[in-house]
């Protein structure tokens, strides 16, 4: 979700003010998703995992086009 009045349109998971990069980040130094969860308590795992799902389905989409 993104929202020019939520820290200046950068997405967020919905009903937060948590930037989906910090999962990204939180993810790309090593931690897991349960050391993020803690972190951050106004996300619920089902965003964040649905977020990942989204992301990997995107990843294997484009992976797809440029195998052709």
């Amino acid at each position: 979700m993104s929202d020019p009045d939520i820290l200046g349109g950068e997405p967020v998971f919905a009903g937060t003010r948590v930037p989906i990069k910090n999962l990204t980040d939180y993810l790309e130094g090593g931690d897991t998703l349960d050391t993020f969860l803690d972190h951050f308590p106004s996300v619920r795992r089902e965003q964040a995992v649905a977020f990942l799902e989204a992301a990997r389905e995107h990843l294997a989409a484009v992976a797809a086009t440029a195998a052709e």
